[in-house]
């Protein structure tokens, strides 16, 4: 079973993703914001991260940014879900390493078959 860890501190948001990335097979964890992410990520190597930018702290383009500095984490593809919708955002997301950038709110069909297609395309560096 693929692992995802969702990085959201919002728990609405979180428990949708929760249930409904479990209800489609995947073993999905959790991390509420940047600096557990990036801790997690490197404990449970995930096969992909979904990753929300506006997190207490530590904020989803550093905790990107971070992931992608770590031999450990770098290969993990990084799925931005966030309310920011503006293309300076995306911009920011792709430049800090995130590979897909998609919006709330959520579009779960889209958000699934984003991350199916980046999880058929391994490894990433």
């Amino acid at each position: 079973m693929q692992k995802i860890l969702c990085v959201e501190d919002n728990d609405d948001n979180l428990f949708m993703l929760h249930r409904r990335l479990g209800r489609a097979g995947f073993e999905v964890k959790v991390a509420t914001n940047g600096a557990e992410a990036v801790k997690w990520a490197k404990t449970l190597q995930p096969d992909l991260i979904v990753m929300d930018l506006n997190l207490p702290g530590l904020d989803g383009w550093e905790a990107t940014r971070r992931l992608k500095a770590q031999a450990e984490t770098k290969h993990i593809p990084v799925v931005v879900l966030s309310a920011n919708s503006s293309p300076k955002d995306r911009e920011r997301a792709i430049a800090a390493g995130c590979h897909a950038y998609e919006t709330k709110p959520t579009d779960f069909d889209q958000l699934l078959e984003v991350i199916r297609s980046l999880l058929a395309r391994t490894p990433y560096a």
